[in-house]
């Protein structure tokens, strides 16, 4: 499997490494139990921040595409192509989208939600 990040694409530079991982267990490129490089070989392979690298695998580890195995490594999880559709971005959306539509049919401004989205965004605890 071959990963391009294009630096110039307004998509972060996570999102673009999610999206190709992701592509690639939908078309069984990568398919279960099939290892991945580590953080540090990616990064140092794509010539990213291993920061960026980590962020991507930790979401990706977080919707159940890849598993972390300790140091034994990192490997495509058994149910990431089932996984791989679902779009927690689009979730995400479709949930705010609904708040917002609540919030507005209740008569509340749009600067007091981005004051109240901020706010709840802010707070460490939640």
């Amino acid at each position: 499997m071959e990963i391009v990040i294009d630096i110039d694409d307004p998509i972060p530079l996570f999102a673009q490494l999610i999206e190709q991982i992701k592509h690639a267990v939908a078309k069984e490129h990568l398919k279960p139990g099939d290892a991945l490089p580590s953080i540090r070989q990616l990064a140092n392979d794509l010539a990213l921040n291993s920061k960026t690298v980590a962020k991507a695998y930790r979401l990706l580890e977080r919707d159940s595409i890849i598993q972390t195995k300790g140091y034994r490594g990192t490997f495509i999880h058994p149910e990431a192509k089932k996984n791989s559709a679902v779009d927690m971005a689009a979730w995400v959306e479709e949930k705010i989208t609904h708040t917002i539509a609540v919030c507005r049919d209740a008569g509340v401004t749009d600067s007091e939600i981005r004051i109240a989205f901020a706010n709840v965004m802010n707070k460490r605890n939640v």
